[in-house]
């Protein structure tokens, strides 16, 4: 696979940068969670380390999808997972991805987690909010923010495959 085609500029981060955004993640949280809700697949990673971290044992997942872009027009994503109300009901939940950049899939998941009783706050390694859709919304919690097209280290031995014989796009040459 090849980079993206976006006019943003690429950033590519290292274990060590999200250590450091987890860090500055952590004393931003108003009290404890009793439940992670990841959002598949870019919030895997930072979610699984903040319930780690934070100690929090009941860990959820969830899917969306989102349809074609038609006309600059985003069809309203679908769910092809989310948990049982009932582990969510009455509870105080950390909703988490890895960067907000249109907010979509966050105020989707957000909106179904409180309909299903829960106490559901946000967050994110980077927030993008110039292409955020919701101009009066954000995450609640958000490590960094950001105009660039973030790679992170999980990710970009998967995205960035050099072309055979052409340079790695990893190694700067």
């Amino acid at each position: 696979m090849h980079p993206p085609e976006t006019d943003l500029q690429l950033e590519f981060l290292s274990w060590q940068d999200i250590d450091a955004l987890i860090d500055h993640l952590l004393p931003q949280f108003r009290g404890e969670f009793d439940a992670v809700l990841i959002i598949t697949r870019g919030g895997l990673v930072p979610g699984g380390c903040l319930a780690e971290v934070m100690r929090v044992e009941t860990v959820l997942t969830t899917s969306v999808h989102c349809g074609p872009v038609v006309k600059q027009n985003l069809t309203w994503p679908a769910f092809t997972q989310f948990p049982e109300d009932s582990l969510l009901k009455g509870q105080r939940v950390l909703i988490v991805d890895d960067i907000w950049a249109n907010g979509v899939n966050m105020v989707v998941v957000k909106e179904r987690a409180a309909a299903a009783g829960a106490e559901p706050e946000t967050a994110v390694l980077h927030y993008r909010p110039r292409s955020s859709l919701f101009a009066h919304l954000g995450p609640d919690y958000y490590g960094a923010i950001t105009d660039r097209y973030i790679v992170y280290p999980w990710e970009s031995s998967f995205l960035f495959q050099p072309p055979p014989g052409g340079p790695s796009m990893l190694s700067g040459a």
